[in-house]
């Protein structure tokens, strides 16, 4: 990535029905007061008021083509020129064909448009950011369409009723309540070469660092989601200190002061406080969605830069950085001129 490449637009979709932390604790009320967990916990600790769901049967394709359609729409181009979709999310309508496909063909995007998907947990957007670049740079395609659509319905029902159940201890408790933060949205976003853009929303550079010995504290299926949470969260704050150095060797202007706002992915309080203690960041700087949409994998980080680009959050020439940490253990940083 040589700076070439820009963010050219981007659209989500959130659902409508709100699902509160309050809600889910009183699904869970006599497992929670038979091992002598506080009412309020749930959001105590993750600062997670309230996440959102789709309705039942509503499918990860559908709502990553809704927001793919708007973002089209506002870029204002001619889908036969996107060369290909990438699609990002963890959330899939089946094991195969990708979810790409699907999207691809609710489009009508020209058959000559690769389609495939990437998957690296909540990296997966960032990945699919550096892999259209290199694209874009390359001169294989004249636009790049990511698309993601995550649905948190069947994780979080399905471990309220695991929680029902009469003989959970403390520790799968806990091992299950990370869960219990995910939320739903979908988000597309159009890069194209810099010199076509009317944006100018500039990625300038990414790094990756890798701590896959701590492969095993975050992984699921469909209907099930084990995570370490305290460990999680110590060695995913040690990679992106790490990480961090990296960045800063290899990206300008990577410091605090020449930062003007970090667009994190979105996991809890308790991750981002001890992200930024240990980093020693500006907490100000950080758009945060978490509170009002929990942890939508690697669909929080692009709709929480819509939001912040939305709302004024950021403006034209701002140095902001896309920071996200994902299971594996995997950290990528990127730095992008607004």
């Amino acid at each position: 990535m040589s700076g070439n490449v820009a963010i050219e637009a981007m659209s989500y979709e959130i659902p409508t029905q709100r699902v509160l932390s309050s809600w889910i604790e009183d699904q869970i009320g006599d497992t929670m007061t038979r091992l002598g967990v506080p009412k309020g916990t749930l959001e105590a600790l993750t600062g997670i008021k309230e996440r959102l769901f789709w309705d039942p049967g509503v499918m990860p394709s559908d709502v990553a083509t809704r927001a793919a359609q708007k973002v089209i729409e506002v870029a204002g181009i001619d889908p036969r020129k996107i060369g290909v979709i990438i699609n990002a999310s963890v959330c899939k309508d089946y094991i195969e064909p990708s979810v790409a496909s699907m999207v691809h063909a609710k489009l009508g995007l020209s058959p000559d448009c690769v389609n495939y998907d990437i998957s690296n947990a909540c990296l997966g957007f960032l990945n699919a950011m550096e892999s259209v670049s290199l694209m874009i740079e390359t001169g294989q395609v004249e636009y790049g369409l990511i698309v993601d659509g995550e649905g948190a319905r069947e994780f979080v029902e399905s471990t309220i009723k695991r929680l029902q159940q009469p003989d959970v201890d403390m520790d799968t408790f806990y091992s299950n309540f990370a869960t219990l933060t995910l939320g739903s949205g979908a988000v597309a976003m159009l890069l194209c070469h810099k010199d076509k853009a009317t944006s100018g929303h500039v990625l300038n550079g990414s790094v990756n660092l890798a701590a896959t010995e701590y492969n095993r504290l975050c992984f699921g299926q469909r209907d099930f989601l084990f995570t370490d949470a305290k460990a999680l969260l110590v060695a995913g704050v040690d990679l992106a200190a790490k990480t961090w150095k990296v960045a800063s060797r290899r990206l300008s202007n990577w410091s605090d002061k020449t930062i003007d706002r970090y667009i994190p992915h979105q996991i809890s309080h308790a991750n981002t406080q001890a992200f930024t203690k240990t980093l020693e960041l500006t907490l100000d700087k950080f758009a945060l969605t978490f509170p009002t949409l929990g942890n939508i994998g690697p669909a929080s980080l692009p709709i929480t830069l819509a939001v912040a680009a939305e709302k004024c959050m950021i403006k034209a020439n701002d140095h902001v950085a896309l920071i996200g940490i994902g299971s594996g253990l995997n950290c990528s940083m990127m730095s992008v001129k607004w």
